[in-house]
Parts: C-alpha cells; structure tokens; sequence
C-alpha cells in the first residue's frame, strides 16, 4: 500500500505541477530516487523532495482526539492531497490523557505499555483502548492515500523510569538505561538516554519497531536538535532504529536551531531538522528565517532538507485566531519556503480553510519551485530586498524571487547577469500564472512592504 502510495505521489507531481508555463516534471526529476528505488535507510529514498504535509500543533496544541484527526485528514484528502501534501502529523502529547493546552503539565501521566513505551491516550484515542496504539488510525489515513505521522520527545518517559519498567528483549530496566541528570528544558516527560549503556539501542530499536508495527511512515523527534553536541548519541541511535525496524520513517529533528556547523552530521541521520526554534505568524520571526535559509543552503540535498518551520497560516492557536501575517506577509513566506524549498507543512485548522489560504497553499507553479528545482541560490543585492534565483529541473530556465523585506513600497531588481543571461528575457508571474511581459538587462519590480514576486525567466 505505502508504496502505491509514494508513487501516486511521484505521478501527481509528474502529470499535476504542469501549468500554462511548467511542463510534466522531466527526467532529471525522475532520476531522484523514489522509496522503492533506493538502498534502505537512504535519506533521498525516504524524502526524495520536501516533504509536504500538515501537522497539528498551529491548531491543536496538544489536544487533538482521533476524531478531530479523522475529520481533519478528510479534509486534506480532499483538498491539498491533489496537490502533494500527503503527510498527516500528530503532534505532541498524543500519549497525555489530561493535556489542554500549548502548557505542559508539571506532572505528566503519559499512557505507557509494560516495556515503557508511550502509546495513544485511551480517552483520546478510542481505538487504540485494545492495545494496538495508532494501527487503526494510520490505517485511515493510509486508505486516504496519505502517510502517518507523529510527533515524540527524546529519550524515555520518567514514569518508566519511576516504575522501573523492563527494556523490551533485555534484561535491564528503564533505570539501568536512563539519564536522569538528561532533561528537556520545557517538556516535563522524559529523561534522556544514556547511550554509553547497555541496553540503551535496544530501548530505541523497541520504540521504533512500536512505532513500525502501527504503520507510522513520518516521526517527529523533539528535544533533538539543542544541544546538538549532547543529544548526537540519541540522533544517530534514532536512526540505527529505524533502520532496523523494517519500514520506511522518515525522521523530521526539532526544535532549532540547529547549528550550521553541524550540517554534515544532522543530514546524514536525519531527513529533516529545524533551523528554529518554533516558528509562529511574528513579521520579526519571518524576516529572521531568510538569514537562517541563506546559511543553510549549502547543505540542502535530496533526503537532507533544512526545515524553516510549519505554515501557521489560516486559523490558529485552538481556534481563537486568524493568522497575524498580513495577505503580503503570507506571500512572502510560501515564496521563501518554495524558493529555499523547505518542508511545506500546514499548521492551520483545515476545518476553517478560507478560499484565500487555500489558494496560497495549492498554487501549482509556486509549488514546482519547492518540488522540482535546482542550483537554489540567494544574491545579495541591496539592503531592504531579499533575492533568490533557482533552475527548474531539466530546463534552461530561470526562477527567481524578489523580496521587499522593508516597511515601505520599493523597488527590487536582479541585473540578469547574475544569471549568467545576456539579451531579453520572458517573464511569467507564476502567483498570477500569467505571462508579465519581458525584461532586459535586469528584472526590477516594485514590491508592497513585506510583499514578494516569484518569476519564471525564458529565453524571449
């Protein structure tokens, strides 16, 4: 099923991403691997472009039930499935009977099986009440076309290790392998794993082969990525764990920021990792993710995606607000995510999505920028302006964004001998999807405060 699935996805893409100037994906873009074409645990097989997708944290907090779940993935079946998002994410605390809030309980009471694993809350989950944890609902979402996520904390819960539960397949405990002294700053659930144990890989393998056995295909790993230099141990054991769990979990690292000089360690275990710390609808937030996507694109490669943060787009925060960005603001950061193709993950309440966030989230042309290009590059032209240029795969083409990051209306131009283009160019408005007339010399708009442009640039 999950491979019929990634492949329909392959096809979507392929036949879909076509508008009136973006042809059928070409070969170069089928010559990234595809899950079943790569070696196991390749990262370019596990992401072989940005995983897109929607999560539940934006909305949700840490409160959602399987039915919230179920109708939201309804939703995104219907409306942005067409479109490639096909990762379905259960964030934090799905395992906390009491959560009710974006605060943590200082005392957690996490739903644990006999070998201290966390599995789905009862009251929350219903059917996970006869000790299958999320088969049945990965299941829904697999017949839905789409993959299975969830999102969990580092290390070992501190109940077990108050319980003293078994390791499975060993004969240590939860204490022979715990390190207490290993806590998260903000989540009071788990202690961390000593991984200079015995016994300590084997409590991962179990959690990971848990998480196999209910057809988890994404996992969101928190407390992961700061201190990076400390948490290292539990990042490559994570993925020596699903490496052996026989199924394909594509391993997202958070929270940020992770440190770029780590860029060649963080890649090679992890498909994903945040660059930030959370990301929410603050103008300042967003103007501070450019710098972070500029210092981390050298080490953006296939199976290896630098990851800006979820959309938090539409309404928000338990239903009590619409998004803060303004309709420029949103612009600018669905251009700079598809540009700097970072992992496209809605957070907002599907249940109240507006023609407007819709419209934004599932415009073909923007999103073959994040799926299908190469040679992503930013330029450094002028102050008050962000640029970037990119290549559509297999085309001679150009794209290129322009920014206006200031409070005012200004002018943003690129000369195209950045581009290495002499002569005139055509230029296509791919928000629009119109053709917007030629340029020559250099491709100079004037851009609302905050506002963006993307273009595609053709030979005239």
């Amino acid at each position: 099923m999950m491979d019929e699935v990634r492949l329909s996805r392959r096809a979507m893409l392929a036949a879909g991403l076509g508008g009136a100037a973006v042809t059928a994906l070409p070969a170069t873009a089928q010559q990234v691997p595809a899950a079943a074409d790569a070696p196991k645990g390749s990262g370019a097989a596990l992401a072989p472009r940005p995983p897109m997708g929607w999560n539940s944290w934006n909305s949700f907090a840490t409160t959602i039930t399987e039915a919230q779940a179920r109708e939201t993935a309804a939703i995104m079946r219907e409306k942005l499935l067409p479109f490639g998002y096909d990762v379905f994410t259960v964030d934090i605390q799905w395992y906390e009977p009491n959560a009710t809030s974006y605060e943590y309980n200082k005392i957690a009471t996490p739903t644990l099986d006999a070998n201290g694993r966390v599995i789905p809350a009862r009251n929350r989950f219903p059917s996970s009440a006869d000790g299958s944890g999320f088969t049945r609902l990965a299941a829904a979402v697999h017949a839905m076309g789409m993959r299975f996520g969830i999102h969990v904390m580092r290390g070992i819960p501190r109940e077990a290790v108050k319980r003293n539960l078994p390791v499975l397949g060993t004969r240590l405990r939860a204490a022979d392998v715990a390190d207490t002294s290993s806590i998260c700053p903000w989540n009071p659930d788990m202690y961390g794993v000593d991984m200079s144990k015995p016994g300590a890989q084997a409590y991962y393998d179990s959690v990971f082969a848990l998480y196999a056995s209910w057809g988890v295909d994404f996992v969101k790993m928190d407390d992961m990525s700061r201190p990076y230099d400390s948490h290292a141990p539990e990042i490559e054991a994570a993925h020596r764990a699903i490496q052996r769990c026989g199924r394909p979990i594509t391993l997202s690292l958070s929270p940020g920021e992770t440190p770029v000089a780590r860029g060649a360690h963080v890649r090679d275990f992890a498909q994903m990792w945040r660059i930030s710390d959370d990301f929410w609808d603050e103008w300042a937030m967003l103007e501070a993710q450019f710098t972070r996507l500029e210092n981390w694109n050298q080490w953006r490669r296939p199976g290896g995606w630098p990851d800006a943060d979820m959309l938090p787009l539409g309404r928000l925060a338990l239903g009590k607000r619409d998004t803060k960005f303004t309709p420029d603001e949103q612009r600018t950061l669905m251009t700079l995510w598809s540009i700097a193709r970072s992992p496209l993950i809605m957070g907002g309440d599907l249940r109240h999505l507006d023609a407007p966030t819709l419209a934004l989230l599932t415009n073909r042309e923007v999103l073959a920028v994040n799926q299908a290009s190469t040679d992503n590059r930013p330029h450094f032209i002028a102050d008050g302006t962000r640029i970037w240029s990119a290549r559509p795969e297999g085309s001679r083409d150009h794209y290129v964004a322009l920014f206006n990051t200031t409070d005012k209306a200004k002018e943003v131009a690129l000369p195209l001998r950045e581009l290495g283009l002499t002569g005139a160019v055509r230029v296509r408005d791919l928000w629009s999807g119109h053709d917007d007339g030629s340029a020559s010399g250099r491709l100079a708009r004037t851009l609302a405060s905050h506002g963006a442009g993307l273009y595609r640039l053709s030979a005239a």
